[in-house]
C-alpha cells in the first residue's frame, strides 16, 4: 500500500486542489497494477506557527511523506526512477505553485502489512488482479 501523508499550512490547497492531487497519486500506482484501494492520501493542514523549515516558521511549505508495503524499488537505479517520478507527480501541486517542498519515500518488507485481516496477494497475481477489479480485498 502507498501512504502518502502530505503536511501543507492551512488553506493551501482547496478541496477540488485535494481531489485532483489524491486522483494523481492514485493514477500513478494504478497505472502499475495496484489496486486503488491500497493508495491512501492523507493531507494535514499545519498552521505556520507549528511548521517550522530551519528553525523559522513557514507558511510555503510543503513536507510530503509516502510509505511503501505493496512494492519495493529494488536496486539503486529503480529507486532513482521512483524518486524522480514522484517528484514529477508532486511538483504540479508544490514548486508549480510557488511553494517550498520535500518528500522521503520509505519502504517497508511486504510481510508486515495486511488489508482488512487479510495478507495481500502476490503481486500480478490472479488474486491481485481480482482485488483491482472488485477495488476491494477478498479472501482468496
Amino acid at each position: 500500500m502507498p501512504l502518502w501523508q502530505i503536511y501543507h499550512p492551512v488553506d493551501t490547497y482547496s478541496d477540488q486542489d485535494k481531489q485532483d492531487f489524491a486522483d494523481t497519486v492514485t493514477a500513478f500506482y494504478t497505472r502499475v497494477g495496484l489496486p486503488d484501494f491500497y493508495v491512501v492520501v492523507l493531507f494535514h493542514e499545519v498552521p505556520t506557527s507549528s511548521f517550522f523549515v530551519g528553525g523559522k516558521p513557514s507558511a510555503g511549505s510543503v513536507r510530503v511523506v509516502v510509505d511503501h508495503l505493496a512494492r519495493q524499488a529494488v536496486g539503486a537505479e529503480m529507486r532513482k526512477r521512483m524518486t524522480e517520478r514522484v517528484a514529477d507527480l508532486i511538483r504540479p501541486y508544490t514548486a508549480d505553485r510557488g511553494l517550498y517542498w520535500e518528500f522521503n519515500i520509505t519502504e517497508s518488507e511486504r510481510d508486515l502489512w495486511m488489508i482488512d485481516g487479510l495478507w495481500p496477494p502476490d503481486q500480478g497475481s490472479a488474486a491481485e488482479q481480482l482485488w483491482a477489479e472488485e477495488h476491494r480485498p477478498l479472501p482468496y
